[in-house]
């Protein structure tokens, strides 16, 4: 798989139960919003991609401890790939089990293009309570924003705030983090105080509704690039506007 710029999306749901259709559904998701991708193939333990002529039925068999494995488009040159995991109660708000599904795309223009119909199509598929897409340069400084030092408490990068350890967030509707994209549910919207006519015309600007009640918000046009200073004001501007996400205050 080639080294190169890459969009991360992680979406979080409530557990699977036994062969759950949840899992294909978040495929089709990001296969119905890019056009052309088709996830039709998985990998061997070396890497190589080997072709899935009934992928659903083969992901819905291989669901195993709370997940799925990888499922990719086949190109070596220009990789997406998509895989499920659990996320166990000890370290999740309220000790509950969680779904994780994890995607990474090339970060070029038709990826950019589609990127919040694609994590909007993931987190649909996966009924996620909330969920982000955001560069993987900018998701490694927003990963200091939780990670302990030697000392214990985090340590953020670029004056972003402290956030509390995900299994020290009240409840899992609440986000526990900022990406460049971001899905809230209805409830995750709910529980954060999202949208107020009044505070946030410039996040309803670029924001989407979904079908089943959530939103798609967009914190900036381009790719998150805290090098940019423009950016990384918008950043700290939304963690401003919703001090309920990463279990910081209430809404």
């Amino acid at each position: 798989m080639t080294a190169r710029k890459r969009l991360g999306i992680i979406v979080y749901a409530p557990a699977l139960v036994g062969k759950d259709r949840r899992t294909i559904d978040s495929v089709h998701g990001m296969e119905k919003a890019l056009p052309g991708l088709r996830l039709e193939w998985r990998l061997s333990n070396g890497g190589r991609p080997i072709a899935l002529p009934l992928r659903d039925g083969w992901i819905l068999e291989k669901i195993e401890d709370g997940g799925f494995p990888i499922v990719c488009n086949g190109d070596q040159g220009s990789p997406v790939t998509v895989w499920g995991r659990e996320r166990s109660g000890l370290f999740s708000p309220g000790a509950q089990d969680l779904f994780e599904v994890h995607a990474k795309l090339p970060l070029d223009k038709p990826v950019i293009a589609s990127a919040a119909a694609v994590l909007e199509g993931v987190a649909e598929g996966a009924r996620a309570r909330w969920g982000e897409a955001t560069p993987d340069d900018a998701a490694v400084d927003i990963a200091y924003q939780t990670a302990p030092t030697l000392e214990g408490p985090p340590s953020p990068r670029r004056g972003l705030p402290a956030l509390r350890l995900f299994e020290h967030i009240r409840a899992p509707e609440i986000p526990y983090y900022l990406g460049w994209l971001n899905y809230w549910s209805a409830a995750a919207a709910q529980a954060i105080g999202f949208p107020d006519p009044t505070r946030d015309a410039e996040l309803l600007s670029r924001a989407r509704r979904t079908e089943s009640g959530g939103w798609v918000v967009q914190l900036t046009d381009a790719p998150l690039d805290l090098d940019n200073p423009a950016h990384l004001d918008a950043l700290k501007r939304a963690y401003e506007r919703f001090p309920a996400i990463g279990g910081r205050a209430p809404p």
